[in-house]
């Protein structure tokens, strides 16, 4: 019997694309307090009285303009993967998310029937960089599963590998079959962020969006800050692909309005390139691991219509690792180094 397991943790998808089941879905994400960090009556007041009432009728079509025969493109995927790294690596694999469906408690409840035997699971939140919206809150979520399920097994976190040598080996191979043709410009886009969660995860509390250059001077802050982790990763793929300062660019996707975002904008940056000259343009996502929502609607779809409205005439949105076999292999590795 297998003593070792490995939990793959993602974001999550509504159930189905009916606006029932989004509305649920944009509820239990946006009042997670790590999410909308703000006093509970207050966040209750303006994610249920403002935001889902509102927004969740327009997620829903969008999520349907997504929608396959599996469902979820991001959940398929997180269960595609996870059945290729147990193949790979011989330890048996499951898979939760955040939000919706399939929960911790189901995965960890399925892993402890499979494997009664288990005595440490190795837990792998599938986001590079660290956000206390994206790893923080997954890992806490999975955490509060295993306390209420009274398990007694070891846990091990796969930690944010936004400069790993196996994640910039994968991300690397995913892009360079579309930067051998030709193409004017590279933008990697990114999940956006409020500025102030930059500030409240620094550690040293006198350094993010503060010091001059924060991103680039060494500081025991950039455990936590998601900003200079997307530029690390930035820095570090562009190099390994020999791709010149002067034809790549980053920005932030994915704001909600009223509050202060990390920028430049990714709706605002595609509707200015093609005022400066870049006619054929590539975009990748590299916050994200997996094709979900953001990818597949709001850059392939939506990206693409306000650049080639401002003037673009070639679109390419790299499609995210997804279950390519180099990230498998790369997950794998990382996993085994927190074994």
């Amino acid at each position: 019997m297998a003593q070792v397991a490995i939990l793959l943790t993602n974001l999550g998808s509504p159930d189905s694309c009916n606006v029932k089941d989004v509305n649920k879905y944009l509820t239990e994400f946006l009042m997670d307090k790590r999410v909308i960090d703000i006093p509970y009556l207050l966040r209750l007041l303006l994610v249920r009285g403002i935001i889902v009432p509102f927004r969740a009728p327009n997620s829903a079509a969008k999520y349907k303009s997504i929608w396959t025969k599996n469902g979820s493109p991001l959940v398929h995927s997180t269960k595609e993967l996870s059945a290729l790294v147990a193949d790979y690596t011989g330890i048996p694999t499951y898979s939760c998310m955040r939000y919706a469906n399939p929960t911790p408690k189901e995965a960890l409840k399925l892993l402890g029937k499979e494997n009664p035997d288990i005595k440490k699971v190795i837990l792998v939140p599938l986001y590079p960089h660290y956000a206390m919206s994206s790893i923080e809150t997954a890992v806490e979520h999975v955490k509060e599963s295993i306390t209420k399920g009274n398990y007694k097994f070891q846990l091990s976190i796969v930690k944010p590998f936004y400069n790993k040598t196996e994640y910039i080996n994968a991300l690397a191979a995913s892009i360079k079959p579309f930067i051998d043709g030709k193409f004017d410009h590279i933008l990697f886009s990114y999940h956006g962020l409020p500025k102030r969660h930059l500030i409240k995860a620094d550690v040293t509390g006198s350094h993010c969006l503060i010091t001059g250059n924060c991103c680039d001077v060494a500081s025991e802050a950039h455990s936590y800050c998601y900003r200079h982790q997307v530029l690390e990763t930035t820095k570090l793929v562009t190099r390994q692909l020999n791709i010149p300062e002067s034809k790549y660019s980053f920005s932030f996707q994915s704001r909600l309005a009223g509050d202060k975002w990390l920028e430049p904008y990714t709706d605002k940056v595609l509707e200015d390139l093609p005022k400066n000259g870049v006619k054929n343009l590539l975009v990748v996502c590299p916050a994200f691991v997996s094709d979900c929502l953001e990818t597949l609607q709001e850059i392939h779809i939506e990206g693409k219509e306000i650049f080639m409205n401002a003037g673009g005439e070639q679109f390419t949105a790299i499609p995210c690792m997804n279950t390519n076999k180099e990230w498998v292999v790369a997950l794998a590795d990382l996993i085994k180094e927190a074994n």
